[in-house]
This record gives C-alpha cells, structure tokens and sequence, in this order.
C-alpha cells in the first residue's frame, strides 16, 4: 500500500477525521474511514434537504457525526484547546497563549507507555502556540538532539535537523480533513482547518494511498469524462476497470474490492487538493481558463491540474493545446502527444484512420468510419484512450471492438433523436464557449439550429462568434446570457438570431425552421434556470421526445 505523507496513522489507526461536505465523494470517504475505525465528523453548508434523510440515518446508524446547515460545531472544534494531556505538560499561560514543556522523563515515560521506549535524549525546550490560530511562533531545541521521533499521545513531530519544522496537531481536534470539490481553497472553513495544521486532502488523494492498484488519471477543461468513459471501456475488455471520480462513483468506493486500474476523471478542484497524488499514467486533454473563481485566476487553475504531473510513469498530453505543447517539455514521466504526428511516442490522424506510434514504431489502430462519435474533438479523446489502453497492453483488436461498442456519456454531444430528417444533438455539458466551439465545429455543410445562453461565465465570445458564422445557420438564444451573445454576434457579423423564453420555447423554435440538426451547446453555465447541466439536458431530451410524439 502507498503511504502517502498526507493520511495520519496513529498507531497503525486513523483518529479523528473531519469531511467536509455531505456530497458523494464526502459520504464515500466518511464511510471508507469509518470502516477503518476512524471518528468521522461531517460538516455541510447548506441546509438538508428530504433527499439527504435516508443517507444521513445511514451515516448517523454507523457511528457518523453530521452537522447540516453550517460549519458551526465544526469551528467550535477546530477553535477547543487540547484536552486530556498530563497535567505536567500543558500549562496555560496568560495572555491567552499556550505553553507546552516536555521533559526527557516524561516524554520516555509516555512513549514507554505506548510500547514505544526511547534511550536517547531527543527534546528540551518550549513550543508557543498562539491560542487563535495555533500557528506555531518558535521553536528551541538545544544542539545534541538525538534521532528523529514521533510523541504519540501529543502529535508532535521533532527532527533532527535543529531548523526543521515542528508539527503540532491538537489531539482533541482532527488528525485529516477530507474535503469536497465545490469547497474552494480560500472558504473560511478551509483556511480554519489548515491554520490548525491539519493536513486537507481529496477523496481521491484518501483512495490513492490506500491502495496499490494503479490510477490513469484524466484532467482537463473538456472532454474528460468522454475520456475517461472510453478508456474505461476498452481497459474492461481484459481488466476489472472501473471509472471514477469527478465521473462514474467515488474511488474510495472500490477501496474493498478495487479494480485493476482505477480510470479516475479528476476536476480542478480536485487535484487543487490532492499533493500527493501521483497516477500510473497522467493524461490532460485541453487547457483553457475556467473556474477562475474557485481558483482565484488562471495560473492557479492551471497549477492545480499540472500537479499530478509531476512524476507519473506517463503523461499524456494535446499536441495542439501550445500550452500544453510547452509543458510537456518540463513535466515527468515518459510523454506522449495526441492530435498530431510529433515525437516519437504519439497518436494521429492519417489517411482517414487513427494511428499510434510508440519508439517511432507506428500502428494503425482504427478507421474513423468505424468511429461512433463526430468531430475533431471525438477523435482527440479516442486518441487519449487509445494510448492509455496500449500502455496497458490492451491489444488492437479489442480496442477496435470496445471502440465500436462504446455509448457517448450523456449530455455530451449525444445524439438521441431523430424525426422529419432532423437530428437533434444533447450537449449541454457545454458550460462554457471552448466546450460550445467544439460542438459546433462538428457541422459542415449542414443547416444547424444552435440552442445556446443560460449563466453567463463572461468568457471571450470572439472565437465562439467566429465558429458560429462557419458552421451554424441560426442561433437561439435562452437566458442571462442571451443580451451579452446577441450582441457579441452581431459584432463579428452573425445576424441570424432570435430569443427564446425557455429551453422548450427555444425547442418549438428550431423545429419551426426545419433544419438538418438541432444543437443545444449552451457555451454557458445552467444555474439560472436550472440546477446544473443535467437537468437542463434532461428537459431538452424530454420535450423533444414529447414532440415527436
């Protein structure tokens, strides 16, 4: 098993564990810890909901703790000074600081008691810890300090090095904190946990190092669940594989019965939180700015994807993205390039077919007519999975098979329905213009309907704009969005529009100009009529059917 830095063993035990956020992954990793007899503590913002009644009993009848409604006992935690040490040890001083001593007597004697006796002297001295924060405000240790050692029952770590770092973790608090991906880095409850030097990691990063099985980990702005569907499909055709993460179910979910490659869709957000997380094989699909938000700019939103790439055994990377082209200059692991014939380890497109080049040894793998999915950007994502499944001895003949067999993700670019020769296409996974601008380049020499608006991310509209004018015949636009898209339109020459009061409106419309195709690709965010992308996909999908009867 990988004994990853961030995991607190005591003892060979887990102790106190906060999670933060009752999500799916949150619920997944209190319930894995819970079963390694871990005292788990939940901590959800917002309000429960009657959807949240039947998995909080399940929590609760398990021995969880759960506060809804706000981080409030939570903070109270994080805030109790330490509790149940030798009166010897701790003495609280005035001014509201905390004065620890620890004497070579009874360190050896507490040590002993917990079966681990130490000869040599290790630690004299006074540690300071500010009563709000805990941060620790010095360190003195005289010279002659023996070798390095961990006090069990205190949390503390000492060194031999005189200028290392002394660890404090308050025992009568969390040893890890386990958190969801929508909790950004700079909440409050974040930036409380770490100033109690509790390490916070993701539900990935918690899964990772439990076990040995390796991960392909895939990342990016699009198309990574595409990818990591896929992969995971041809992978299944001689392995147990299993796609997780940010898609399919949590990976500490597996931990009992693991598959032989976790093929694990890792968001931003995610890798934001997970230090450690070094996958099998690495791969990143794209790169343009999103969430800036959440990650406070674009250098932090990319740092947080590149983290995983520091040493996996291979890094798969888009030979078109020139950012990513740059970076695979200076990341780990053995590189691969897809999207064009570059370098000696790649795969293309070449003479209507999909190859794969290895050392410079190339390999037709498949034909693009034998490919379900339309467009560059389905050809890309078919590369990706092509090479993870070579890299794992997946032979051609059964990718060629998986790939035949394999069923797009729904919501993304799906096509579901056809009627009066109009095809019409689901891609509201499409939450922001470059994921918009791939669909649409899907179309040529087609009369294209395009459904597009909702929350407006406020993005550059100038290459959407332009991809529009060449691919698409009309625009209807639904949304916060739609003012900000009609105008930006109209500016780069597109005059074809018109509005629509909702997404069925919008669906009566297109139909009324009978096109070729349908699109809904909204280039926006769904919070403003809906609660995310799948729920807007699912109207879409259901009142099409309705009208077709």
């Amino acid at each position: 098993m990988y004994g990853g830095a961030a995991v607190v063993l005591y003892g060979g035990q887990m102790k106190k564990v906060l999670v933060l956020g009752l999500s799916k992954s949150g619920i997944s990793a209190a319930k894995y810890l819970n079963s390694q007899g871990a005292d788990v503590f939940i901590t959800e913002k917002r309000t429960e909901t009657p959807e949240d009644k039947t998995v909080i009993e399940e929590l609760t009848a398990l021995g969880i703790k759960i506060e809804t409604g706000g981080h409030e006992k939570a903070l109270q935690l994080l805030a109790a000074p330490p509790r149940n040490l030798p009166k010897r040890i701790l003495t609280i001083l005035k001014g509201g600081e905390w004065k620890l001593c620890v004497d070579n007597v009874i360190a050896r004697r507490e040590l002993a008691r917990r079966g681990n006796p130490v000869k040599s002297t290790f630690l004299t001295g006074l540690l300071r810890f500010a009563r709000n924060d805990e941060a620790i405000k010095s360190y003195q240790c005289p010279q002659g300090e023996g070798k390095p050692f961990t006090l069990v029952p205190l949390g503390i770590q000492t060194h031999k090095a005189h200028s290392s770092p002394v660890r404090f973790v308050n025992p009568s608090t969390f040893q890890l904190a386990v958190t969801s991906p929508g909790i950004p880095p700079h909440s409050e409850i974040i930036q409380r946990v770490k100033s109690r030097n509790i390490p916070v990691i993701s539900e990935i990063e918690l899964a990772y190092t439990q076990t040995d099985k390796p991960f392909i980990a895939i990342t990016g702005t699009n198309g990574k669940t595409t990818v990591t569907a896929l992969t995971a499909h041809i992978l299944g055709q001689d392995f147990k594989a299993a796609a997780c993460g940010n898609y399919g179910i949590p990976p500490c979910s597996l931990l009992e019965a693991p598959p032989d490659y976790f093929v694990c869709e890792c968001s931003s957000y995610q890798l934001e939180m997970s230090p450690n997380f070094t996958p099998y094989i690495a791969v990143w699909t794209n790169f343009t700015p999103d969430h800036l938000d959440w990650h406070e700019g674009e250098e932090n939103y990319f740092n947080a994807k590149a983290k995983m790439f520091k040493s996996p055994d291979f890094a798969v990377l888009n030979a078109l993205d020139k950012r990513l082209l740059e970076f695979a200059k200076v990341c780990g692991g053995e590189v691969f390039l897809f999207g064009a014939d570059t370098g000696e380890n790649c795969a293309y497109v070449k003479d209507k077919a999909i190859f794969y080049k290895r050392n410079n040894v190339e390999e037709k793998i498949i034909r693009l007519a034998d490919c379900p999915m339309i467009g560059e950007h389905n050809y890309q994502n078919i590369m990706c999975a092509v090479i993870c499944a070579k890299l794992a001895g997946v032979q051609n003949n059964k990718i060629v098979s998986a790939v035949k067999s394999f069923k797009v993700p729904e919501h993304r670019m799906e096509k579901f329905a056809s009627f009066n020769g109009i095809d019409f296409y689901n891609d509201s996974k499409a939450t922001n213009p470059e994921a918009a601008i791939v669909a649409v380049k899907s179309f040529d020499n087609s009369n294209v309907v395009l459904i597009a608006g909702g929350r407006d991310k406020n993005t550059d509209l100038t290459g959407f704009c332009n991809e529009v004018k060449k691919h698409i015949t009309s625009v209807i636009l639904i949304g916060e969005a739609a003012q900000r898209f009609e105008e930006n339109l109209k500016k780069n020459g597109f005059t074809n529009i018109e509005r629509a009061s909702s997404t069925e409106n919008a669906v009566d419309r297109a139909i009324a100009l009978k096109p070729d195709a349908v699109l809904l690709s909204p280039a926006c965010a769904s919070f403003d009529m809906y609660s995310g992308y799948e729920e807007r996909g699912k109207v879409f999908k259901e009142y099409v059917q309705k009208r077709l009867g």
